[in-house]
């Protein structure tokens, strides 16, 4: 694996140090999953926001209404209703 060097202060150097000395990895992977994690928390700050927005919106629900209605129509596609399966 390819490898650069950053420049952090200090603070944070020993804060990686410290973390990685506690958790009993390496700094590189303390920095690398924290990294991940703060990835994963602006992906879901942004889908929240997202909601909300939609949420707010007074056409969004009849437009999803809509549209489930349109799938609701695919959902046996030509098949038996009456038939039963038996997962057994």
């Amino acid at each position: 694996m390819a490898t650069t060097t950053i420049r952090v202060s200090t603070a944070t150097r020993d804060l990686l140090h410290d973390l990685a000395r506690q958790s009993g990895v390496s700094m590189q992977q303390v920095l690398e999953d924290a990294l991940n994690h703060y990835r994963r928390r602006q992906f879901l700050d942004t889908l929240n926001a997202a909601y909300l927005v939609a949420q707010s919106d007074s056409v969004r629900p009849a437009a999803d209404a809509e549209e489930h209605a349109a799938w609701d129509t695919t959902l046996l596609d030509g098949l038996d209703a009456t038939e039963a399966w038996d997962a057994s």
